[in-house]
Parts: C-alpha cells; structure tokens; sequence
C-alpha cells in the first residue's frame, strides 16, 4: 500500500476546462477528469472509472455531510474515510482482490482542502437539470456535455436541530411553513399538527410536532437531517427510494428504526467486502448495524427512516483498539 501525506500547498487549483467543457482537479496525486458518461479518477500508475450519475450522487452526499462517520465508499473501489480533522481517500483499500495484489493506494488530505476541491467539483460538474439528492424519477439526467449549472440543489444544508425540531430558536416545523410540498409518494400521510396545552410557565420548554408530516415533505432521498440532540445522542429522520448512493462503512454502532414500508439492507464485511447477510427492514423493525460492517440499501417505494447516531467522539478510536465490541449486546 501506498501512502502519503499531503498539505495544502499540493492542492491544484482547476486551470482549464476539457473538450467536454468541464473543469479537471487534482489534488496530491489524485486527478479527477469527468467526460459526457464517466468520472474518471487518475493516481499513480492506473485509473479508475465511475458513471457520472453514481459518481456525483456519492459526491453530493460525501459534501454534504462533511465525510460523515466512517467509510464512504462510492463503489467497490474508490472512497473516502473520515479521521475527523483529515480525510484518507482511497482507490481499493477496502477491496480485497486489490489488498491480494498490493493495488491499493491512499491518500492523507486535511478535511478542509479535500471539502474545497470536493465543494468545487460537484458544483462544476452538475448540469442545471440534475439533483445529485433526488430520486431517479424526480430529476433529469446527468449526462453529456457541459450545460447550465443546479448551485441549489447542490449547496442544499442538511437541516440540524440543536435541541429538538419545534422548539423556539430551533427549526420550525409548521404544515407548508418551510414551501416544500408533500411528496408524491405520501400523499396519504396526515398533515395535522398535534395539540399542545403545556402548564403555565413551560410554554418554551415542551414541544409536539407531527414527525410524519415533516418527513413527508422531505425534498431529498438518503440524507438524514437532525431532528433532536440530547448531548450526544442524535436522531436523524430521512426519507429512502431508490438506492443508496454510497456504500457506508461504520466506525460505531448505527441504529435504524423503519417507520415506513420497506427497505432491503446489503451487509457486507468491512474490510473485505464479503457478504454477511440481507437484512429485510419493514415498518415497526429496529436494527443495529454494527461498527465492523458496510452497507447499501435498495428502497422500492419511499420510505421513512429514523437513524440513531451516537456523536461521541471517541468511539471509533475505541471500536479500533477493540475497548468496544463491534455489536451493542453480547448474547
């Protein structure tokens, strides 16, 4: 395996556009070239290549949530891992037929430089009809020469609550308050708002809200939005169709609660990639997925998903030196 280290002062900024009219970037070693069909991605020696549709999907979500927990992979192959002040992005660390063969090649980038070719590179590549968030059935194609832009839909936030959503000073979660419509997959789901008769004197402090309505006006697929914090314990409401356009490695337990229909789990090894089971989600199921796996999910219909993250800083570092095991409970 090959790894290095790099600064900020390695960090090529984008000069020229290519004949597809899009901007290539480079930072360390890595270079990203993207024609009408694919993302290609040059290292030392080889390249790898990726549909541009896969591609920016994962990109969007890898941006959008600041190389969330773990491992993002984007394939099989080329990915990122979060060290939470740097960032390893990776071309087949987590492969085992590249581990076998000593193909797999890394590199060490701080967060921040690593964001800002990322941040650079959705928005160029993104043409004005494309959401990298939406379902297939909700957007345009990706596809072809370089046209327009869509800066809305890729420098979308993540909504995030501080406390709970509802409460004064937090997000607001009123029927239509936000301009988002109901979609059309939960046309059924209730818009009512739950009644509230708090006691004098505690009318800033207690708060109801109909978490279905709020859901069902979500205008983005797989991308968890904070909905309460209670010191690290963070609930994340999220609204699943199609596929899951990452694979995610976890560096702690992750704990999913179907509030919907149905979702198809793929769980695989972390390291390896070999297949550790199919875990069927329907409404009213809660899992643990544990800290030394991966995953993808296929929703055939839109669904609701309450994910439970623990924001503790220190666990991957003590899943890693194995203080915790993988798995919550020891039967």
């Amino acid at each position: 395996m090959i790894r290095e280290n790099f600064n900020v002062s390695t960090v090529v900024p984008p000069q020229l556009r290519n004949k597809q009219g899009y901007q290539n970037f480079q930072i360390g070693q890595f270079r990203f070239e993207r024609d009408e069909y694919f993302a290609q991605i040059l290292y030392p020696g080889n390249r790898h290549i990726v549909p541009i549709e896969t591609f920016l999907r994962a990109l969007a979500r890898d941006v959008a949530w600041g190389f969330f927990y773990g491992t993002v992979s984007f394939d099989a192959i080329f990915g990122t891992i979060n060290r939470y002040g740097t960032v390893e992005m990776f071309i087949g660390l987590h492969n085992a037929a590249y581990r076998s063969a000593h193909k797999e090649y890394v590199e060490t980038f701080a967060s921040k430089d690593l964001r800002r070719v990322f941040d650079s590179m959705l928005a160029d590549w993104t043409n004005q009809e494309f959401d990298p968030f939406a379902a297939p059935g909700e957007t345009g194609t990706p596809y072809g020469r370089k046209h327009g832009d869509n800066l809305k839909a890729v420098d979308r936030e993540r909504s995030a609550a501080k406390r709970m959503v509802g409460l004064p000073g937090d997000l607001k979660i009123r029927a239509g308050s936000d301009g988002l419509e109901v979609n059309r997959s939960f046309a059924d789901v209730p818009q009512d708002q739950p009644e509230l008769h708090p006691e004098p004197g505690f009318e800033d402090q207690v708060r109801a809200v109909n978490l279905f309505a709020h859901m069902s006006r979500s205008d983005t697929t797989w991308n968890p939005s904070v909905v309460s914090v209670v010191q690290d314990s963070l609930l994340c409401a999220t609204t699943e169709e199609y596929v899951l356009p990452i694979i995610h490695g976890n560096d702690r337990v992750e704990w999913l609660v179907q509030l919907s229909d149905e979702i198809i789990w793929d769980i695989e090894d972390k390291i390896t990639g070999m297949p550790a089971c199919k875990l069927v989600m329907k409404a009213g199921d809660v899992a643990a997925l544990p800290a030394d796996i991966r995953h993808r999910g296929y929703a055939p219909k839109r669904s609701m998903v309450l994910v439970w993250e623990n924001n503790d800083g220190t666990l991957p570092h003590r899943h890693a030196v194995g203080e915790l095991t993988p798995y919550p409970v020891v039967f």
